[in-house]
């Protein structure tokens, strides 16, 4: 086997593992929304309203990196489910805001607790060092 072809085979050895395990991941996600019947557009969205504050429909789907109108069925999903309400914007009558509620506060940290806990249980496979190896390899790659 040539070198090019041995590299070829890695790197699509290391791509696939990357997949497979992004995928573990996404199922994990989905699988612990589905207590709060919640979809993972629907949990990002909560969770930046959560951060940003009241927030424009507008900005809320330049956060989310989806069209406008998206934007606004993930919210009508939302609000639907009491976690978030729209209000009148303050500084401009014409716009609305959207805020979470109590109950999305909550509902938002549930999740996150749950999404933690069956994240942890994926990563307590791999030592300190590899998990602080794997950390810094990701931290690198986002960059």
């Amino acid at each position: 086997m040539s070198e090019d072809q041995h590299n070829q085979d890695r790197d699509d050895s290391l791509a696939e593992a990357v997949r497979s395990v992004a995928h573990q991941l996404r199922r994990i996600s989905v699988e612990s929304l589905a207590h709060w019947e919640v979809s993972p557009s629907q949990s990002r969205a909560l969770r930046v309203v959560t951060r940003c504050g009241p927030i424009r429909l507008t900005e809320l789907s330049e956060h989310l990196r989806v069209a406008p109108r998206s934007a606004t069925e993930v919210v009508d999903d939302l609000q639907a489910k009491g976690l978030v309400e729209r209000r009148p914007d303050p500084q401009d009558r014409r716009a609305t805001l959207v805020a979470v509620t109590e109950h999305g506060i909550a509902v938002g940290q549930a999740i996150r607790l749950a999404q933690g806990a069956e994240t942890e249980r994926l990563f307590d496979r791999l030592s300190a060092t590899d998990r602080a190896h794997l950390a810094r390899i990701l931290r690198k790659l986002r960059a």
